[in-house]
């Protein structure tokens, strides 16, 4: 009987945790809504998270069973960046200036950490320099796709760099933050690669018109065998990079790029839709509020400093040198500037790294809020930047309009 009333009493705390997280989750865009504020959902999420937690009210308590759901919203987010990435954003012009632009990035991030390092600011220099190299494509893409942007040049330009911006940090927590040597962890990432081809090459080679017929017909049944695919291979991606020793969001992102290229037409807007109900209607927010709830932010508050100049060099390393990079692509200053505030936008990869890094025991919680607390921050004021940089030419630059983008690069 005690074993029985202590589950029973675990299960009334979980439940009572979810309850204010999904609370929040409703709240956040209805208060966007009534009072129209320009700024992300995701901050309302944090913000709200950071009240309900252990620093504040202490409504909600992190175990098992929320971190599953948190570290499955964090894997939907990544997901639906690989599944919205458009091919020719990696192609041509679009990925030789992203590639350029994170090449630079990468070269500032270096020398921006070794001479932190050197004044004992920092001590973690991987850590701290892939924080500096990452944008934010999950969390910015349902703001590009409300606004009109994402399948224009402009929005191309951004999932391009964007793109990169993830998987570029997500390589390399999985080869230089990983618990295995630098050798082992590529090998893992040579299984893991051989595995995502594999499983790319499935749907080709099970090529059976009776068998896509009978999964098609799942759409509109209680079946729902499609999405029951969906998350079948989302799941086993993240399970196969947990099980390699890597990080779980590289699973996800590769998730995404393979469901969408081997996503037939005619299903895309269905499963599209499906997808983001479960994602953006459930796991998604979970993640952004359980981040909240785990910012240390008494020691923000307590010394705020490091949190700013952390947002001051997400925008100096990784957006800056995009304003001078695109200049021919996107001429027009004030589109530029926007997209420089766009790409320099980071949270997701921050709260990955810093999760990693808290774990193995090389940085401390405070740290870890600090860095949390940037990306939330620049998530917070970059896309508000770039709205009111956008508005002030109502023909040019605006919320509706399309940005000049040119061939030129």
């Amino acid at each position: 009987m005690i074993h029985i009333g202590a589950e029973s009493a675990a299960l009334n705390s979980e439940l009572n945790s979810l309850f204010f997280i999904m609370l929040i989750a409703v709240a956040a865009p209805l208060l966007v809504g009534i009072f129209r504020l320009k700024v992300a959902e995701v901050v309302i999420l944090l913000g709200l998270g950071i009240l309900v937690g252990p620093e504040v009210l202490d409504l909600v308590e992190i175990d098992a069973s929320i971190s599953l759901l948190s570290q499955l919203g964090l894997g939907f987010l990544f997901f639906f960046a690989g599944l919205e990435l458009e091919p020719e954003a990696i192609r041509g012009r679009y990925g030789k200036l992203a590639a350029i632009g994170w090449g630079c990035t990468l070269l500032a991030a270096g020398i921006a950490t070794w001479v932190l390092e050197s004044l004992s600011v920092v001590e973690n220099f991987v850590g701290f320099a892939i924080v500096l190299t990452s944008t934010a494509l999950g969390t910015l893409l349902p703001v590009l796709r409300d606004s009109g942007e994402l399948k224009t040049p402009f929005g191309k330009f951004f999932m391009g760099a964007g793109a990169i911006g993830e998987f570029g940090p997500i390589l390399a927590i999985s080869l230089f933050l990983s618990s295995f040597s630098s050798f082992q962890a590529l090998i893992s990432l040579i299984v893991m690669a051989v595995v995502a081809f594999i499983l790319a090459k499935v749907p080709a080679w099970i090529n059976s018109g009776r068998l896509r017929k009978l999964i098609g017909s799942g759409h509109y049944s209680s079946s729902q065998t499609p999405m029951r695919i969906t998350i079948l291979f989302l799941v086993g991606l993240l399970a196969v990079a947990a099980s390699l020793g890597l990080d779980v969001v590289l699973g996800a992102f590769i998730a995404g790029v393979i469901f969408r290229l081997n996503m037939s037409h005619d299903a895309e807007d269905v499963i599209h839709v499906k997808v983001e109900g479960i994602g953006f209607g459930f796991l998604i927010p979970i993640f952004f509020v359980v981040s909240g709830v785990n910012i240390d932010i008494r020691s923000i508050i307590a010394d705020p400093a490091p949190m700013l100049i952390v947002t001051l060099l997400l925008l100096l390393v990784r957006g800056l040198p995009q304003f001078f990079i695109y200049r021919n692509a996107i001429p027009e200053t004030r589109d530029r500037v926007r997209f420089s505030l766009y790409v320099a936008t980071a949270l997701p990869i921050i709260v990955a790294v810093t999760s990693v890094q808290v774990e193995a025991g090389v940085m401390t919680s405070a740290d870890a809020a600090t860095l949390v607390g940037a990306g939330a921050l620049s998530v917070l004021v970059f896309p508000l930047t770039a709205y009111f940089v956008g508005r002030k030419d109502g023909s040019k630059g605006g919320r509706n309009a399309e940005p000049e983008v040119v061939d030129l690069i």
